[in-house]
């Protein structure tokens, strides 16, 4: 009877611990594929990852993380659909690289009126070392007086200056940042990030107001004191929800327009 007893108590622990692991996918609230995607996020995020290297593959992956492969790929469909990876027929599973192609589409919501939309030239107007103001400390998470870079560009479309960016970046997240290597570089700027400092910008925000052109970026625009302007005030995030950007653009807007395209990329013809 007592072996009986032992055998049924036994049983009921493993149905017990079977029943804990059931429970695993609403643990801190959330579902079990989704806690995979963050912990392949935080994986990826580690600035290890190389675009050009594949990624485990889905048996590494729910080897590694102690879960099916289903439960893998759910999580990597997820990551394909926001782009952060990208599936290639008979290479594997890589982290998506910003080209220039994939940031206009993703990152870039200017346009002409005629709903052309143009490459910029980008001109790097100063670039230097200064202190985070309380926006901007604000912004990327510092404290106010921490060490940042300025970047200020002009960006022409049509060979008209069109809009004016001031970048902001932390120093300790970019350190080492060089002028030259800024200015000769052969891809975005948030591929830049990528390709130099392993940071990976996935999303945005964007806030807009209309301001009147002062008289610096009237004299950089071309355009006359008190024209009115759109100012676009965006900082970009890489995983984690980390902030590793703060710009503030201003936009000529007599010939080109901000477009928003919600639920959709929209591709270049």
């Amino acid at each position: 009877m007592k072996a009986k007893a032992k055998s049924k108590s036994a049983k009921k622990r493993r149905s017990s611990t079977r029943g804990s692991k059931m429970s695993r996918p609403e643990e801190n609230g959330l579902s079990l594929y989704k806690r995979i995607k963050m912990d392949v996020t935080r994986m990826l995020s580690s600035g290890d990852t190389n675009p050009n290297d594949p990624l485990p593959t889905e048996k590494q992956l729910a080897a590694r993380f102690n879960v099916s492969i289903g439960t893998v790929r759910r999580a990597m469909d997820d990551l394909v659909a926001e782009h952060i990876v990208v599936r290639q027929q008979g290479r594997g599973t890589f982290l998506a690289a910003l080209s220039p192609e994939r940031m206009l589409n993703r990152f870039w919501p200017i346009f002409r009126q005629d709903g052309v939309r143009v490459i910029p030239i980008v001109q790097t107007l100063s670039f230097e070392e200064g202190r985070a103001d309380a926006e901007v400390a604000e912004a990327l998470g510092l404290h106010k007086g921490d060490p940042i870079y300025r970047i200020v560009n002009v960006l022409l479309m049509g060979g008209n200056p069109v809009i004016l960016d001031e970048i902001n970046l932390s120093k300790k997240l970019y350190f080492g940042m060089r002028e030259e290597e800024l200015v000769a570089r052969e891809t975005t700027m948030y591929g830049y990030y990528q390709s130099h400092f392993g940071i990976n910008v996935f999303r945005v925000l964007d806030r807009m107001n209309s301001v009147l052109a002062n008289e610096w970026s009237a004299k950089r625009l071309g355009v006359a004191v008190n024209s009115p302007l759109l100012s676009v005030i965006r900082i970009a995030y890489a995983f984690g929800n980390r902030p590793v950007e703060f710009r503030k653009s201003v936009i000529r807007t007599d010939a080109y327009e901000y477009r928003n395209a919600i639920g959709g990329e929209i591709r270049v013809d």
